[in-house]
């Protein structure tokens, strides 16, 4: 196992080393990279049964206020969606942005009634809570969640596995939310995920989570996995991951986010604008962007990775993009990736070369996500 150190640990930390995870430091936890499946069978069982995540280290955010409309008007001054018109026990992407329209993180937030719930990145998350503390309150209060773990069940099978222990989950459709008790713990149940695949992410009391897990792990259907098969899951399903293929410089328009703006927060709609780069970002949806994130299927067996530079000919010429996320898909069979390249160049089936080791390899670009989801809707 790798060393440690001052990493933190999430409270299932016990039972991967008992799983026999190999550690791995990531956004200043200690972390299962993989468990003795292997990162290509963890993959290929999350995308035909179902998967067990330990998503601990996120951050879990409660926004209250004197009401959850009090609270979704202010949380928009924070983001590009539509908080207010979000019914309730239902769930949205989002993401914060910056002045000059950059995406400063991506998150969950679900309405639940009379409070706002936010799950953040691991990574952002103190500067994210730095950043609602500094723009709600005191109007809006806070709550860092701590007392929590948080978990995700993801695959075909993951309905027929969590239903064992509550039934009422097949009732949900994607973006759901409910509060349930699963093993007499108060649960918060999202159906979500970052897979591509049908799931759950499940918020559950500290104490209670290895209970949960053991449980879930007892199912033929369900096997641990690991950040390995997590990340080559969410390439396959086109899904950024933040510090890779977004970041504060990324406009949400040139990296194919524009679907996750409602139209009432847009010019013309009736709350446009209020939030950061508001008229950066509509200049981009009036004007167009100079780059694509686009998907990319590399020719050959040999991944592409993160920062492989992007040319339309084989030989000269300039780089036109670059690679953010690459590596095998074992559902696809073969290697796979995304990054941007320059919006002329961005068509679907456009034939391009990406630089690996000094020699330029044939690529397609092909449109995200590169395997269809399997959402419940």
């Amino acid at each position: 196992m790798a060393e440690t150190g001052d990493l933190e640990h999430t409270p299932l930390f016990d039972l991967h080393v008992e799983l026999g995870a190999k550690m791995v430091p990531f956004a200043g936890y200690s972390m299962p990279v993989q468990y003795p499946l292997g990162v290509m069978k963890e993959h290929l069982h999350c995308r035909g049964q179902a998967g067990l995540f330990d998503v601990s280290h996120m951050g879990q955010v409660i926004l209250r206020g004197e009401s959850y409309d009090a609270v979704a008007n202010a949380f928009e001054q924070l983001v590009p969606m539509d908080v207010v018109g979000l019914d309730a026990d239902k769930q949205r992407y989002g993401f914060f942005t910056n002045d000059e329209g950059g995406i400063e993180d991506d998150l969950m937030f679900a309405n639940r009634g009379d409070h706002l719930f936010v799950v953040v990145n691991a990574a952002c998350k103190e500067a994210d809570i730095a950043r609602m503390k500094a723009a709600l309150e005191p109007a809006v209060t806070v709550e860092v969640v701590t007392d929590r773990a948080l978990i995700a069940l993801q695959g075909p099978a993951a309905e027929a596995a969590l239903a064992r222990l509550h039934p009422f989950v097949a009732n949900m459709t994607f973006m759901d939310v409910v509060t349930a008790n699963l093993l007499d713990a108060e649960c918060w149940i999202s159906r979500s995920g970052y897979t591509g695949e049908d799931g759950f992410e499940i918020s559950v009391p500290s104490d209670m989570a290895e209970a949960l897990c053991r449980a879930l792990l007892e199912m033929v259907e369900v096997e641990p996995i690991g950040l390995g098969a997590r990340d080559s899951l969410r390439l396959e399903a086109g899904l950024c991951l933040y510090g890779n293929d977004i970041d504060a410089t990324t406009n949400p328009v040139e990296a194919g986010l524009t679907w996750a703006m409602q139209k009432v927060r847009r010019a013309g709609g009736d709350r446009e604008g209020g939030f950061p780069g508001a008229p950066h970002i509509f200049s981009a949806l009036a004007e167009g962007v100079a780059q694509k994130r686009v998907g990319f299927l590399p020719q050959g067996r040999a991944p592409m990775r993160a920062g492989t530079p992007i040319f339309a000919s084989q030989e000269g010429g300039e780089q036109i993009g670059s690679v953010t996320s690459g590596g095998f898909g074992p559902s696809v069979n073969g290697p796979v990736a995304m990054g941007y390249v320059g919006s002329i160049h961005a068509a679907t089936g456009t034939e391009l070369y990406g630089e690996v080791r000094g020699k330029r390899m044939p690529l397609t670009v092909a449109k995200l996500p590169l395997i269809p989801a399997n959402f419940k809707r």
